[in-house]
């Protein structure tokens, strides 16, 4: 009998793998789908200029909020109940969305589709790691994942482009609904049941609401630097407050007698020296993704499907990466030389954009870049990420994940904030010292550029100096893959 059930969870494991990335896929799809269609859905539903903006901070509000919150939850009550939950809200929104006629009710469906993407997505890579406990079919395994989550934002761009033109901008939310019901009768099918560890083991209600309110107001108040910079008495305000209750937060996880995220795990130097590099690496990727879209369609005058189709290769790069060789060169030198190397490339591509001209040729400007973004993105994304989740044990995977993605998250509009209100108060200069529109805001996007580069250098400094060489670990488990003290590609506590 014990033959036949590891047989069964060795046959579902790599399906059930590909059903979480495709989850993981439409969620992230999802947010760049959006961008893409937002002037035709301010159009046609009239939304002033600030208005519209909310249909991205509704989302990100609440799926940057409720990350952390939702991986914890994912341990308490099980992982798997917590993806279906996430992932049935995420595709019911979808259809509210599509079928919107209101600008309250678009906003409140992005909203909601935020809470569904932050449950399903942040207990994702915690499942990943819980099922492929072998180092090498885990690097492969989070090799996949990070193809997902670096590719998916261009395929969105490229997917935007092309069903808001053939189909209208209500065909980007219901493409969700046939694609979340398969995707919740796969999972229901392949995924293992957990119990989880029970509110007993962390039910911390006030802590729950300090760093769900933090984290929103965080998220908000970044989303603002762009329109209100740095130094507005709201953007300071409200990151103030935000800071005052996360401080709050992280007091209460000291003193409560079960907290929701113990900070015993910030003993592991690997996991906290990852989330610290994951912010740095991601502010920059984040941004490069979103300032060259504004120069191919302000400065170079191309159209939403070409700017889309601009960044293709891109994932090309990233698949070829992540999915054929990324676990094989991780298995061999490591994943902290894996992820310096990455950054290096990275910060070199963003160097060459720092240059573009005004009338860019794209074979020999953007391309060399674009290909380079992707092997830099290929190789750190599963390398970082391998290393975030080194540190925590299969009871704390949850967490662990939650974080990994509230880091990244935050990484990502923090990168794309600051370096958009900078290429912004650049290009603003270059207009007053008598430039062009177009010189001056190719000169705006060389500062943000260089810039970005600056925090991949800074980020691969982090990483030299605090994340070590680790020793692989293999750790016994029992079919279910439960029982694992040491879950990932270095040994489970690095100190």
């Amino acid at each position: 009998m014990a033959a036949d059930t590891a047989a069964s969870v060795e046959r579902k494991r790599w399906p059930a793998l590909y059903t979480l990335c495709a989850g993981t896929l439409m969620i992230v799809l999802d947010g760049s789908v959006v961008t893409v269609a937002l002037p035709t859905i301010g159009r046609e539903l009239h939304f002033s200029q600030s208005n519209l903006a909310w249909l991205v901070n509704a989302y990100m509000i609440a799926f940057g909020g409720l990350l952390l919150l939702s991986g914890r939850l994912g341990d308490l009550l099980g992982r798997k109940r917590m993806f279906l939950g996430g992932i049935t809200l995420f595709t019911a929104a979808s259809l509210l969305c599509g079928l919107s006629n209101s600008q309250e009710l678009l906003v409140f469906g992005r909203f909601v589709q935020g809470v569904g993407g932050a449950m399903a997505s942040a207990v994702t890579l915690g499942m990943i790691v819980t099922m492929f406990l072998a180092p090498r079919d885990q690097a492969k395994a989070i090799g996949v994942f990070s193809f997902v989550a670096a590719a998916g934002g261009s395929i969105g761009v490229i997917a935007g482009g092309v069903l808001t033109e053939a189909a209208g901008w209500n065909s980007i939310f219901f493409i969700n609904v046939p694609i979340g019901t398969v995707i919740l009768l796969a999972a229901s099918r392949l995924f293992e049941p957990d119990r989880g560890l029970g509110f007993g083991a962390g039910a911390d209600l006030v802590g729950a609401v300090l760093v769900t309110s933090g984290l929103m107001l965080l998220v908000f108040a970044i989303n603002k630097i762009e329109n209100d910079g740095f130094g507005s008495a709201r953007t300071l305000g409200l990151g103030a407050l935000a800071l005052v209750l996360l401080a709050g937060f992280v007091l209460r996880q000291a003193k409560a007698s079960n907290p929701l995220l113990p900070l015993r795990i910030f003993r592991s130097r690997a996991l906290s020296g990852a989330n610290g590099v994951m912010v740095l690496f991601v502010a920059g990727l984040f941004g490069f993704q979103f300032l060259l879209a504004l120069y191919l369609q302000s400065v170079a005058g191309y159209s939403s499907a070409r700017t889309g189709m601009a960044y293709l290769p891109g994932p090309i790069v990233i698949a070829v990466i992540s999915l054929g060789y990324s676990a094989k060169i991780i298995t061999r030198f490591g994943p902290r030389a894996v992820l310096l190397v990455g950054m290096v490339i990275t910060a070199v591509a963003l160097t060459l954009l720092g240059r573009l001209p005004v009338h860019a040729s794209y074979p020999a400007d953007v391309l060399p870049s674009v290909l380079l973004l992707g092997i830099g993105a290929g190789l750190s994304l599963p390398a970082v990420m391998g290393l975030a989740m080194s540190g925590a044990t299969p009871a704390d995977s949850g967490l662990a994940s939650g974080l990994v993605n509230t880091t990244q998250q935050i990484g990502g509009a923090l990168g794309v904030a600051i370096l958009a209100a900078l290429a912004a108060s650049r290009a603003d200069t270059l207009v007053g010292q008598g430039k062009s529109p177009a010189e001056a805001a190719t000169g705006g996007y060389h500062v943000a550029f260089l810039v970005a580069a600056a925090l991949e250098v800074a980020g691969m400094l982090l990483a030299a100096a605090v994340l070590r060489a680790p020793k692989t670990a293999t750790a016994p488990a029992d079919a279910t893959g439960q029982g694992a003290e040491n879950i990932a590609l270095p040994s489970a506590n690095q100190n």
